[in-house]
């Protein structure tokens, strides 16, 4: 789709990385550059039984893939003058450097635009333009609020198991280059994009926000529960010891539901009739629900609420979900330094 296209990614760790690995897959010619003696971090970010001798790691692969690679020291004038090149002839810069390095290398926004007028620069940054503050994902997701309402009620805020504000981040950023493609192809002009870090934490809390915003409601630690919803994310144990979870969204699913599990009643109860009054005796409903669940199968209830289109699930380790032939079909390869690397795509639409 984009065959043709130059992208330089001058970015590192995860966020910018995947921006370009996006284009990637849609085609499009992406050169890294990594600095000769300090290198992407990512590439040392191994497991314990990753071999240490490698210059790739499986974290430094997730978001680096179908790019060339070389190295360029931008202090230097032979590396700044090789960027200027390369910059020249390209068609997207990304970055994520800090904002007293693009003066200190000589590579702010109008000097760029002027050796190529048609460039599109997206940048990352962690907590704005003008802050030179060391963004970490871990931080983020403590200093936006997802830590604090993340985890069980009687354990400790939580992080989620992956970079989530770097994942959301490359996404605003994705869109944010595509826009100024966009606008280039009707103007003819190149422009420069940034993304900041906390901005598109806070701007993700979504219905957490307006909760807070227009009703004062501070989220606490629930688990895996929904505050507006229910039966929503509690856990269920079945006959065969599977755990399952419901998505219960409106009263025509709860009453599905019932009918599956026996509890065909239990919609015209005072307690249970409306999703507010579910949510206020949630507890108690759990336990009803959870003494039918532990009677069946999973893979036999799990087929008669999909039947039934009763959003249901079984909860997976990551093992049972690359058996799946659907999860397998997004699994990308490649062989860097030698190593073979596998990731999932990025570009999930057909």
């Amino acid at each position: 789709m984009l065959k043709g296209l130059k992208i330089i990614d001058a970015s590192s760790v995860l966020a910018g990385p995947s921006v370009a690995t996006y284009f990637a897959e849609l085609g499009a010619h992406v050169t890294k550059i990594e600095h000769p003696n300090h290198s992407d971090v990512t590439r040392s970010w191994k497991l314990p039984k990753e071999d240490k001798n490698s210059p790739i790691s499986a974290y430094f692969s997730s978001v680096n893939y179908g790019k060339s690679y070389i190295e360029l020291d931008l202090k230097s004038n032979e590396g700044n003058f090789k960027f200027i090149e390369l910059i020249s002839e390209a068609d997207i810069l990304i970055m994520n450097f800090k904002s007293q390095d693009y003066k200190k290398f000589n590579i702010e926004d109008h000097q760029l635009l002027e050796f190529n007028p048609r460039l599109v620069i997206g940048k990352i940054n962690g907590y704005g333009e003008d802050s030179d503050r060391v963004a970490y994902d871990l931080i983020l997701q403590a200093e936006s609020g997802f830590m604090s309402m993340n985890g069980s009620p009687e354990g400790l805020p939580t992080k989620m198991p992956v970079a989530l504000i770097d994942v959301l981040s490359a996404h605003h950023l994705k869109e944010a280059i595509l826009l100024a493609l966009y606008a280039r192809e009707r103007n003819g002009k190149g422009s420069s994009v940034s993304v900041s870090l906390y901005d598109a934490a806070v701007s993700s809390l979504t219905n957490q926000a307006s909760n807070y915003l227009m009703e004062q409601h501070i989220p606490q630690r629930i688990g895996s529960l929904h505050p507006n919803i229910a039966p929503y994310g509690e856990l269920f144990r079945t006959k065969d010891q599977a755990t399952i979870t419901f998505a219960i969204g409106s009263d025509r699913h709860f009453e599905k539901l019932c009918e599956t599990i026996g509890l065909e009643e239990l919609p015209k109860s005072e307690k249970f009739h409306s999703n507010q009054q579910r949510i206020i005796h949630r507890n108690e409903l759990q336990k009803i629900i959870e003494k039918k669940t532990s009677q069946l199968l999973a893979k036999e209830l799990l087929q008669q609420l999909a039947y039934k289109n009763v959003p249901a699930g079984k909860i997976k380790t990551i093992e049972e979900v690359f058996e799946d032939e659907k999860a397998k079909e997004l699994i990308l390869e490649e062989t860097i330094n030698g190593k073979l690397t596998r990731r999932v795509k990025s570009k999930i639409f057909k």
